[in-house]
């Protein structure tokens, strides 16, 4: 008996394989490029990052554009500030968004259509168009400047609810049945079935939040002033100069910011592709 074909066929010989690798070599120095860039303009002085030339590397090497900006913002506070919010965020998401689409995928009740729909058009709402209707709230209940004005609005994610709902649907029910003929309460399924199966889908989301809610920059600049409650971005962003644009301390917090990001993907790099890979395959 023949054996089965590979999912992806590069063809027979050495040459379609070299062919493959050299294009993955070429995408990921283009994709690589700007990055050493970046680390390259913030090593060096003002006057040499600002003198034209194509070589990304000008002058000689030199920490000062990170100097400046730790001595004038406290980023040590902002980095807290984004890793409590980032997490809260996540948390709350991934709760509400799971017992959301379990809902959706196994409930039966009035309007359970008519609310889905709704859901998923909110998908399509740009975030700009909520900023002042959110803004108002905020106001509304004096929360402006606070913990719970940054978290909140951030919390309702349509588009995980509408993939953990899609993940839902695809474990056998009779699963479920099972446990409730062995007198399993709904949240027991819930919580020793549902959640136990979707491990991959679920750290999934939750890697997709986290990264979203670190990187956010609009909504926390337009409700928090208090530099004490600024996150990373924000607070990288009011560090400015008095004489124009600073390439190397721009590039510099560019990277302060993206710095805590790079270190959870080193450390979690195998979970995170996995998640990705999983949740690929199980919404085919």
């Amino acid at each position: 008996m023949a054996p089965a074909e590979p999912s992806l066929v590069l063809g027979h010989g050495r040459l379609p394989r070299v062919l493959a690798g050299t294009a993955l070599a070429v995408l990921a120095a283009v994709w690589l490029l700007p990055f050493v860039w970046a680390v390259a303009t913030s090593v060096q002085s003002e006057q040499d990052a600002a003198s034209p030339g194509l070589s990304p590397i000008k002058g000689a090497f030199t920490t000062e554009a990170y100097r400046q900006i730790l001595e004038r913002g406290n980023v040590t506070v902002w980095a807290f500030n984004s890793f409590l919010i980032a997490g809260l965020v996540t948390l709350i998401t991934v709760v509400v968004s799971t017992l959301a689409a379990y809902g959706f995928s196994r409930g039966t009740f009035r309007g359970r259509r008519t609310l889905l729909a709704v859901t998923v058009a909110a998908i399509l709402v740009p975030p700009q168009l909520l900023v002042v209707p959110l803004f108002e709230q905020m106001l509304l209940f004096n929360l402006v400047d606070t913990y719970a004005a940054v978290i909140l609005p951030q919390v309702v994610a349509s588009m995980m609810v509408f993939i953990l709902k899609r993940f839902f649907d695809g474990i056998p029910r009779e699963l479920e049945d099972a446990a409730r003929m062995d007198g399993a309460s709904e949240f027991r399924v819930f919580l020793s079935i549902v959640l136990p199966l979707s491990r991959p889908i679920v750290a999934a989301v939750a890697i997709f939040v986290f990264i979203g809610a670190w990187n956010n920059f609009m909504w926390p600049f337009i409700v928090t002033n208090d530099p004490d409650l600024m996150t990373l971005p924000v607070g990288l962003a009011t560090v400015k100069d008095a004489f124009g644009i600073q390439y190397a301390q721009s590039m510099a917090s560019a990277l302060l910011a993206a710095l805590p990001l790079i270190v959870v993907f080193l450390f979690f790099q195998r979970r995170i592709v996995d998640s990705v890979a999983t949740t690929g395959l199980g919404g085919s």
